[in-house]
């Protein structure tokens, strides 16, 4: 596959430089369940048997539109492309990733997957889709989360699944997450975002040029104190210091009033990728001689939103109300672009 390159005029150059733009995305697959019961795992709604009805027929529709989504994403800026990463939420085993990179959009890119088994009851993971010909893989792990509270020791919830590879000849981490839900106290989504950033500056220690991005469904906006205190997310680049990180969706949902899930006809933004400083032009010069932070989206496309009854506006989600509305995700996909100058 032949990577997507953009020829953007420099600055403070009388030539044209040419640069190479890469795609990194997250989204929630809200329930991506097959059709069998894993033993231990309470899927028992997504069966046949069960009250979602879960059919042959649904789970192939489900896989259909996630493919499609997956596809689309990062393509307003490199068509054809897409991107080179995504990271997943809520996806039930191994058997469903391969079912899903077998669709034809995901397949005809040779699109891979990093999967490990976690704890979670329901059965849910988190997941990385990565395109080969873009990024090689080098190291998997799943770090769990660990509850701090004594009586807290029966709480088993989505691990942190960190890949660590190379893409555009650099080295980068991806920690995916799944943050315990709103049905829990702030304090447990504090605590991942503790342990997160334990993990970071770990990674950070060994290989201080390491780029690391935070990826996930967080359960929490920007502005709370999970992301914006035990994270330490800042959201300008210029109040971004060494041992922090960077919030671009900060101002998305503050300043433009929008987000990636809705709850009362308000919006949210729980779904966030959040990097490390020495992934930004802090100095603003201008300068990509390495890979750097270029811009953020909350991707939407027609199909993804409800357009008619009570739910019109929101993300067409798999169902509503008891019903099957044949559709993606409850959230929206988000997606940041980073730029290197070609050698």
């Amino acid at each position: 596959m032949t990577i997507a390159m953009l020829c953007l005029v420099a600055l403070s150059a009388s030539a044209q430089k040419k640069f190479s733009v890469y795609a990194v995305g997250f989204y929630n697959q809200e329930n991506l369940f097959d059709t069998c019961h894993d033993e231990g795992k309470r899927d028992f709604e997504y069966l046949p048997t069960g009250s979602n009805r879960w059919t042959g027929l649904k789970y192939s529709h489900k896989l259909k539109n996630m493919s499609r989504a997956l596809a689309d994403m990062g393509t307003d800026m490199l068509p054809g492309v897409g991107c080179a990463v995504i990271g997943l939420s809520e996806v039930e085993n191994a058997r469903c990733l391969a079912d899903l990179v077998d669709q034809e959009p995901l397949r005809a890119r040779n699109i891979k997957y990093v999967h490990v088994e976690g704890p979670d009851r329901r059965g849910v993971d988190c997941a990385l889709l990565y395109n080969p010909a873009l990024f090689t893989v080098d190291d998997v792990v799943l770090h769990p989360y660990v509850p701090e509270l004594e009586k807290d020791s029966a709480f088993f919830t989505r691990g942190f699944l960190t890949v660590q590879g190379r893409l555009a000849d650099e080295k980068v981490t991806f920690i995916v997450c799944h943050w315990p839900s709103r049905f829990s106290e702030s304090f447990y989504r504090e605590s991942a975002g503790r342990q997160v950033r334990v993990i970071k500056d770990s990674l950070l220690r060994v290989d201080p040029t390491n780029k690391i991005f935070v990826m996930g469904d967080l359960n929490d906006d920007p502005t709370d104190k999970s992301i914006a205190k035990e994270l330490s997310a800042k959201s300008e680049i210029k109040k971004t210091g060494d041992d922090d990180m960077f919030n671009p969706w900060y101002n998305v949902l503050v300043k433009q009033g929008t987000g990636t899930l809705q709850y009362n006809g308000a919006w949210n933004l729980f779904d966030q990728i959040i990097l490390t400083p020495n992934l930004l032009d802090r100095k603003e010069k201008k300068d990509y001689t390495y890979l750097t932070y270029l811009k953020n989206q909350v991707f939407r496309r027609d199909y993804l939103i409800q357009t008619e009854g009570k739910y019109k506006g929101n993300p067409k989600r798999t169902h509503a109300g008891g019903v099957w509305l044949d559709g993606y995700s409850d959230h929206l996909p988000v997606v940041v672009y980073l730029v290197k100058e070609q050698k």
